[in-house]
């Protein structure tokens, strides 16, 4: 008889895994250590060191013995900048452990068993599975290519049940760059205004990087305020990723149910970090248009690169440093099953790597990530066309 201990995984994370991103990661990693030059396009962090400004707060900080646990829901200092940029007040604010936490956070403190959330697919691939944790049940809304994947009133209408409690907004878009105009969300909102048990959760971590109009949901629909939880931080704009620092802006009461469950898994975010998160947003802001620029040469690169290969189109996102083309034509001339076959060929015979529609919830896609150094791109974008004309010819 075997007397090992089986482990039992919980019923809340039965179907949660690895998400795609990283295993192609790791698997460009293996390859890599195998001595082949592989091309990651894959993760969205930029090339960008984080601004010596921000790093010199962080040093002082730790020098100057701020050192101690933070309160909970964030340093005073930080809460009150993030709280007059956005005109509420320091109640209205917490600070996270990455904007990620944020999501959890509002999630667990929100969600009962079988809440549902609406969230539009392309999405992010961990919204789904932060709300399959928390219990919740995600309604994904198919919005492709033709209706520049952004959602509709029409199918937002459609997806709202009894039992919905949040839309999950993301715009600027991962992984599509989509960005919601206000008139757009002006028209979502007029559909918001008849259920009032749905709040909208917007995720706009990619405001810095809008190479279009962009408008919070909060400005364009302030009828709904009162139940619109805000998530922004400093990991894409400032290239602070391994900083963790997220925040989000909402009701006091609502804030104040994200902070209890923060309490009981992290307490607060890093005091070194939040040092330098108060350096970023407080410190000479004409670096974001800098970076936004560079990023907007290198988007223009890629996509006008990657509509000259047979069987891909690309559109040309308006926001964050992604590009979503459509690899249809590609998944028929080469024969693949799917987008995911087409990301593991081109990993494999080409050493890039790039993530399947699949992973954000729209098959026939892939996601390619622009931030990194020109000269990585071309060469990733060469090998990529150098694959297809093999393939085609």
């Amino acid at each position: 008889m075997d007397s090992r201990p089986v482990f039992q995984r919980a019923d809340r994370i039965g179907g949660i895994a690895l998400s795609e991103i990283v295993q192609i990661s790791e698997r460009a990693n293996l390859l890599r250590a195998e001595g082949r030059d592989v091309t990651a396009l894959s993760t969205g962090e930029p090339d960008f060191p984080t601004p010596p400004h921000v790093i010199a707060a962080a040093n002082a900080a730790a020098v100057g013995g701020q050192t101690k646990y933070p309160p909970t829901a964030g340093t005073p200092v930080l809460r009150d900048a993030i709280a007059a940029q956005a005109g509420v007040r320091r109640e209205n604010v917490l600070v996270s452990t990455g904007a990620k936490q944020v999501l959890a956070n509002a999630m667990l403190a929100s969600l009962n068993p079988g809440d549902e959330v609406v969230i539009p697919a392309p999405y992010w691939t961990s919204y789904s599975d932060i709300v399959a944790m928390a219990g919740g049940r995600a309604v994904t809304v198919s919005c492709p290519m033709t209706e520049g994947f952004k959602l509709t009133p029409e199918k937002l209408e459609a997806a709202i049940t009894p039992k919905t409690r949040w839309l999950m907004l993301n715009s600027p878009s991962n992984p599509s760059g989509a960005i919601y105009s206000a008139v757009e969300i002006e028209a979502l909102a007029s559909v918001l205004e008849n259920h009032p048990q749905v709040w909208v959760l917007a995720d706009e971590i990619y405001e810095h990087l809008s190479y279009a109009a962009f408008v919070s949901f909060a400005d364009a629909a302030p009828a709904l305020k009162d139940r619109t939880l805000i998530v922004n931080g400093v990991s894409k704009a400032w290239a602070m990723t391994g900083w963790r620092i997220g925040w989000a802006i909402g009701p006091a009461e609502l804030i104040k149910a994200m902070t209890a469950v923060q309490g009981q898994v992290t307490s607060g975010a890093c005091s070194i970090s939040q040092a330098a998160a108060l350096a970023a947003l407080s410190g000479d802001q004409e670096l974001l248009s800098e970076r936004r620029d560079a990023f907007r040469t290198r988007r223009d690169l890629v996509a006008h690169r990657l509509n000259a290969v047979p069987g891909i189109h690309c559109p040309v996102p308006d926001g964050a440093f992604y590009v979503f083309p459509n690899l249809e034509g590609l998944i028929s001339a080469g024969g693949f099953e799917n987008d995911a076959a087409v990301c593991d060929w081109l990993l494999s015979e080409a050493h890039v790597a790039i993530v399947p529609g699949r992973a954000f919830g729209l098959p026939g896609h892939a996601r390619i990530s622009f931030a990194y150094a020109e000269a990585d791109l071309e060469k990733g974008l060469d090998r990529i066309a150098e694959a297809v004309g093999r393939l085609t010819n």
